[in-house]
């Protein structure tokens, strides 16, 4: 793939707010880092998105800087949001929070094949008042 292809695909996967499966292959892998918790497959990393973003949290994604490299792509920004269900055990709080996010992309075949998610936890629970 070339940077002009990786930031194509990449850029229409966060203007779908990550949504569009279509832009992820079908043995795509997510990586919680902090955890090692795996997501695989579409429709497993959707899941795992779909909680995050609107069961767990109402959220959203912000991208501050993105770096695109041939078949590879880095985002990082900030995990905005309410907290509105459960979440690592813990009851709905209705809190805000703003925590640092930093995603590594894998591509092959102009979709996503693996990503590796860095989210700051110590920051979340300190915002959920659990820290």
């Amino acid at each position: 793939m070339s940077v002009e292809s990786t930031r194509a695909v990449m850029t229409r996967y966060f203007d779908s707010e990550h949504s569009d499966v279509n832009m992820m292959a079908d043995d795509v892998v997510f990586t919680i880092m902090a955890t090692g918790q795996e997501h695989h497959g579409r429709e497993g990393v959707m899941g795992m998105l779909n909680y995050f973003y609107h069961y767990a949290f109402d959220a959203t994604a912000s991208a501050e800087n993105t770096i695109f490299d041939d078949g590879k792509a880095l985002v990082e920004g900030h995990f905005i949001g309410k907290h509105i269900g459960e979440f690592a055990g813990i009851p709905a709080t209705n809190k805000d929070v703003n925590v640092p996010i930093c995603v590594v992309y894998d591509l092959e075949n102009d979709q996503i094949k693996r990503g590796r998610v860095y989210f700051e936890m110590p920051v979340l629970m300190q915002q959920l008042g659990v820290m």
